[in-house]
Formats: structure tokens, sequence, C-alpha cells
């Protein structure tokens, strides 16, 4: 085998394997969701969110700075928005910085 076809496999193989990483954690927070848990956007400090914190962004810890508004954390259903945070309280909808 030579390293050009190595290097495709290797390539290939983690394609696949961050592919089914991807999709495990999406299983975990629709899991969450049906425990009766909802995304509270605006909350999290930088690096400490769930999922989603905006473009050019993957998904949890990449927040980049502290209650950035498109960047969400898993709460109980209901508290979202009694959450009290230095930029306001929490939003069940992204919050524009």
């Amino acid at each position: 085998m030579n390293s050009r076809t190595l290097a495709l496999t290797a390539f290939a193989a983690a394609a696949i394997a961050s592919g089914a990483a991807i999709a495990q954690d999406k299983k975990a927070m629709d899991d969450k969701a049906a425990k009766g848990m909802e995304k509270c956007y605006g909350i999290s400090l930088a690096g400490k969110n769930d999922c989603a914190a905006g473009p050019g962004t993957t998904c949890a810890g990449t927040s980049k700075t502290d209650y950035q508004g498109n960047a969400w954390k898993h709460v109980a259903k209901g508290t979202c928005t009694t959450i009290t945070t230095p930029k306001g309280t929490g939003s069940l909808t992204p919050i524009k910085s």
C-alpha cells in the first residue's frame, strides 16, 4: 500500500468516526429535551455551552464569550427565563449579541 492510499484511508476513517460522534452528541441532546430539559440561550460561560455557538463553531464548548447570545445550555423546563446574568435573563430563542 503506498503512502497516498494509506493517507486517504486514514482520512476516510477519521471522517466516518467524527460523523458517528456528532450523531451520538445529537442523540444525547434530543434525549435531554425529552427528559424535561430545554435550550436556554445567553446563560453559558465562554467554552461551557452545550451546543450551537454561531457560525464557524462546531458544538459543545465552542462559545467565545460569557453569556454569548447564540450559545445555549440545557436547563430544566420552565427555568430559562428566570436565570439572571450580567447581560439580562436567559432566552428560549437566540439573543442578538
